[in-house]
């Protein structure tokens, strides 16, 4: 798209927010002003939490429309509601998309959300291994044909599987066995970490973790785990203990669609099943998706009912558009930006004496612990957040502080490598966070003892560093030449 091109898509994104604001202040004037609040809260800070992005207008826009009003439970062509030929349509050209843009076999974009996508994932695997072979035996062609003896037998089966995913505090994600989650509840689950001396993956631990607990699912994958994984290996281990291979990319999808995770790296051609959401590095809506091999598909298009209701039509067509957006070469430029800009900001904290999570990165987050300034995870987090910059306290292997209070920071490069910002950009925000942990103070409760939440940010820091973000902020500016007013 040349200059002249660019300017007059910008020119109508400016009108037709303008003009939905004012169709929403109409009913609800305090929807319409926190929405425009938003926006420009998100201009003038410096985003750096490793789960968001910031979505095309014509993402945005997309999910504004009347398809939002359609029932469609089903798949394609059988639908359990009449009417739904333009759903149809529009879940077949996401589908379509997300099967070229991953080199997949079969692509599921109904899921609402990461966890949904995980969900369907496990419930698929469970009637692909479990619950078919026992229907077979039993000479049942579903469920309902079973009676209620035989239903009680394969629901206490079912229950019993056995799942083998990453430890929260090693990097992985509530979703992948955590107890308090519902993966945490629906299986006998186990879980496996990282180097305590390295932080980094161990194959060959969690390949004897595999070969002592036999999971029926083995799942790879993390939301804060630096560094790159070798999914051939993974399969290997889950190929020798007879597991399913299921690869959460919900972080990473970017980077496996913009070609920087290729080979070994890339989860689509050695996992099994594949989920991923679409509003991290792929910069779409927020959603989920489910890959799959031809062998799982039957059973991931089961979806809905099995897991999920009515699937979101508007969202879906938001799909669509971000994984056509993610087919052109702009994109890979962009994905590789995002690594290399990850190699920047982790190199600006080494520089000043950082403590980084196995001592670097190679993907898109990075992990500084911030025990070494005294401070948990939530202190520094909201010391940042006086200063405009949003992050998100996260355990670090063998976290003392536990999960809520932390003594970690998650940063990512996704949302301001969007904005165009480089190498010198993120030195700087390296420079700029340091010097807000290195003027932050414990606080003490108020009976005068120790706090891990209460903190004491020196005069002057906050305002110092908002002038230092607001320069870079201005010469990066969010959706250029996009006016409200």
């Amino acid at each position: 798209m040349n200059a002249a091109d660019q300017a007059h898509q910008t020119s109508l994104a400016s009108s037709a927010y303008r003009q939905a604001l004012e169709v929403i202040s109409a009913v609800e004037p305090r929807i319409a002003q926190a929405t425009a609040a938003e926006l420009a809260d998100q201009r003038g800070s410096l985003k750096l939490i490793a789960s968001e992005n910031y979505a095309s207008p014509a993402v945005l826009l997309t999910m504004g429309t009347w398809l939002s009003d359609k029932y469609a439970e089903g798949t394609v062509g059988h639908r359990f509601y009449a009417g739904c030929q333009n759903v149809d349509t529009v879940e077949s050209i996401a589908a379509e998309h997300a099967r070229e843009l991953f080199g997949a076999e079969y692509a599921y974009v109904q899921p609402h959300s990461g966890i949904d996508a995980n969900l369907v994932a496990f419930w698929s695997i469970l009637a692909h291994r479990v619950e078919a072979p026992a229907l077979a035996e039993l000479g049942a062609k579903n469920v309902n044909e079973l009676s209620d003896a035989d239903w009680e037998t394969l629901r206490r089966t079912l229950g019993d599987q056995r799942l083998l995913g990453m430890s929260l505090d090693a990097g992985g994600h509530l979703t992948h066995g955590f107890r308090p989650n519902i993966s945490g509840k629906m299986f006998h689950q186990q879980q496996y970490g990282t180097d305590p001396t390295t932080g980094l993956l161990d194959y060959d631990a969690l390949a004897a973790k595999a070969r002592e607990f036999k999971p029926l699912i083995l799942v790879a994958g993390y939301s804060a785990y630096p560094r790159r994984v070798n999914f051939a290996k993974v399969r290997e281990i889950a190929d020798e203990v007879g597991a399913t291979l299921m690869v959460d990319m919900a972080h990473f999808s970017g980077l496996v669609a913009g070609k920087v995770f290729t080979g070994d790296e890339d989860p689509v051609p050695h996992a099994h099943v594949v989920t991923s959401t679409t509003h991290k590095s792929l910069r779409g809506p927020r959603g989920g998706i489910v890959l799959a091999t031809e062998e799982y598909a039957p059973s991931v298009d089961r979806g809905c009912p099995m897991v999920l209701g009515g699937p979101l039509a508007h969202v879906m067509a938001a799909k669509a558009v971000a994984f056509a957006e993610a087919r052109q070469d702009s994109f890979r430029t962009y994905a590789q930006a995002v690594a290399d800009n990850a190699k920047s900001l982790a190199e600006g904290f080494l520089s000043r004496g950082g403590d980084l999570v196995t001592g670097g990165t190679d993907n898109h987050l990075v992990l500084l612990d911030v025990s070494r300034y005294g401070l948990t995870g939530r202190q520094a987090e909201t010391a940042l957040l006086d200063a405009g910059v949003v992050t998100n306290r996260n355990s670090v292997p063998a976290d003392a502080n536990g999960p809520w209070y932390t003594s970690g920071i998650r940063l990512g490069t996704p949302a301001l490598t969007t904005r165009g910002f480089g190498h010198d950009e993120f030195d700087r925000t390296a420079e700029l966070i340091t010097m807000v942990l290195e003027n932050t103070q414990p606080g003490t409760t108020k009976a005068g003892g120790p706090s891990k939440a209460a903190y004491v940010l020196a005069d002057g820091i906050a305002d110092k560093v908002k002038d230092a973000s607001a320069e870079m902020l201005d010469k990066h500016p969010l959706y250029p030449g996009l006016e409200l007013s």
